[in-house]
């Protein structure tokens, strides 16, 4: 059975950049057809979804981060990493990573709180 964990900073200053890491267990993130994406909440409100990487190593991203965000992979590590630049207070929420081969997606994560504060 597959299974992801959420690791990172929980506390992040505003304006700089921070790294949230998803390791997938028992599955290969270069499965055929599967991809694997960053969703957030922030506390009160609903779910937004962030971005994702494909079995192919292909990305895609919601337009409204797209300029300040990026996600890369460890194949070796079955890892997949989420990157955030230039956060602000409203990037404070819990973030989640998922997977699976379409929505909703087979495959969550617990989720790990990022709160971006002075």
């Amino acid at each position: 059975q597959v299974q992801l964990q959420e690791s990172g900073p929980g506390l992040v200053k505003p304006s700089q950049t921070f790294s949230l890491t998803c390791t997938v267990s028992a599955g290969s993130i270069t499965a055929n057809n599967h991809y694997w994406s960053w969703i957030r909440q922030p506390p009160g409100k609903g779910l937004e979804w962030i971005g994702a990487v494909t079995a192919r190593g292909s990305t895609d991203y919601n337009p409204s981060l797209i300029s300040r965000t990026s996600i890369s992979r460890d194949t070796s590590k079955n890892q997949f990493i989420l990157h955030l630049d230039s956060v602000t207070p409203e990037d404070t929420a819990m973030y989640y990573c998922a997977g699976g081969t379409g929505g909703p997606q087979n495959y969550w994560g617990q989720g790990t709180q990022v709160t971006v504060s002075s």
